[in-house]
């Protein structure tokens, strides 16, 4: 049976509408373009760990991007599909306490086991690591 209640209406559809836009990975956060690869595959800063490899390199967003690079040494397309998931997920949830001014292209060891909790401890700590090595960019106009 239908309910006679408007769909979508209620201040609580309206606050759950507006949790769920701030969980997603706008296009904004994400490295999309052949050129935006080449510069952090050719900036050499990269950290590794057994589970994950990250390259970065600093941008002048304010916000980290994210990019990913999935061989087909990972596993099939149901594997490889299922690291992406949960890297995504990882880098949602941990975007806030990531440095603020990377790039970053994560890629799976290889040989590594897809749990989420391992990608987020691993997620972090490589982030951490890169930030120290990589400076923040000079933004335009401050002497």
């Amino acid at each position: 049976m239908k309910s006679n209640k408007p769909a979508g209406n209620s201040e609580q559809d309206i606050e759950r509408n507006a949790a769920a836009l701030d969980q997603r990975l706008p296009r904004s956060q994400r490295l999309r373009s052949q050129i935006d690869f080449n510069r952090v595959f050719g900036g050499k800063h990269y950290a590794a760990d057994d589970v994950l490899v990250i390259n970065a390199a600093a941008n002048t967003f304010g916000r980290p991007r994210l990019g990913l690079s999935m061989s087909r040494k990972v596993g099939n397309a149901v594997v490889r599909n299922r690291w992406k998931r949960l890297i995504r997920e990882s880098f949602r949830r941990a975007k806030h306490d990531l440095p603020q001014h990377l790039d970053l292209i994560v890629r799976p060891r290889r040989g590594a086991t897809p749990t989420g909790s391992a990608i987020d401890r691993s997620l972090r700590t490589l982030c951490r690591r890169l930030a120290k090595r990589i400076a923040p960019p000079e933004s335009p106009g401050v002497s």
